[in-house]
């Protein structure tokens, strides 16, 4: 567990800047982006009226979904891992006016009193970093208040079974779907650099229901015709036959 938190930390401090120059056309500064296939909070409204809610964004990168909450009057904390990408969010809050208080801390170990948020959120963030699933979920629920919503996107699981490959190839099963394995990129001398874990979609059912959480919703974003992203391994070639996004919307029971 803990070779998997230095590697994700060193590897996000490292590429902060670059990412964020990389994806600025589809994140902007206060864009609340749900996943590549382009689902937007504007539009799908997943995390309901927070105007005066408090609520805390998990693996939040520059934090350009809480800024844009911050504009329908929610009270947003964010969390990550990342001092890199904590910075790279400060320097978004110049740039767009909007600040968001952030702070650096392991999704495990949130620095948060028990029931203090109202909702939580993690677009594409800390969810697949992070080896514990079942206690990060635990995590979560612990400093949502009863009711409380929990909503995150995480790359389908079933795309676990294929390469990052955004033509053909890319729609060959090539990995078992029951590999736990985690991904792991390695560096010169051998540690981690780089990690990713999966869970099949009953692990996450098993992790969110053993948290206390009663699950609303499963979305499963199809292609939108025409649609284009930045995100290579996401195409309409493969986004038309299987699907690259799930989002759970949950709450606390």
């Amino acid at each position: 567990m803990a070779e998997t938190r230095a590697a994700q930390r060193a590897w996000w401090d490292a590429h902060a800047t670059s990412y964020q120059a990389e994806h600025a056309v589809d994140l902007g500064a206060d864009t609340f982006l749900w996943c590549p296939e382009g689902v937007t909070e504007a539009t799908a409204g997943l995390l309901g009226d927070v105007s005066g809610l408090a609520v805390l964004e998990i693996g939040c990168g520059a934090a350009q979904c809480a800024r844009w909450l911050v504009g329908r009057g929610a009270r947003v904390v964010g969390i990550d891992l990342s001092a890199g990408q904590l910075r790279e969010s400060g320097r978004l809050d110049i740039a767009s006016g909007t600040a968001v208080p952030v702070v650096q801390a392991d999704g495990l170990a949130l620095p948060v009193a028990d029931g203090a948020f109202a909702v939580a959120f993690s677009a594409y963030g800390a969810v697949p970093f992070v080896g514990d699933g079942a206690g990060l979920m635990h995590e979560i629920a612990r400093v949502l208040r009863p009711g409380g919503r929990w909503v995150c996107s995480i790359s389908h699981p079933l795309r676990w079974c294929f390469p990052d490959d955004p033509g053909p190839r890319g729609l060959s099963v090539q990995t078992s779907y029951f590999d736990r394995r985690p991904y792991v990129e390695a560096d010169a001398t051998g540690r981690a650099a780089y990690v990713e874990h999966h869970a099949t979609m009953g692990d996450r059912v098993r992790q969110l229901v053993g948290a206390g959480f009663s699950i609303v919703d499963l979305i499963e974003p199809e292609w939108p015709t025409g649609h284009t992203s930045s995100y290579p391994q996401w195409s309409a070639t493969r986004g038309e036959l299987v699907p690259g996004t799930a989002i759970w919307v949950v709450e606390k029971r």
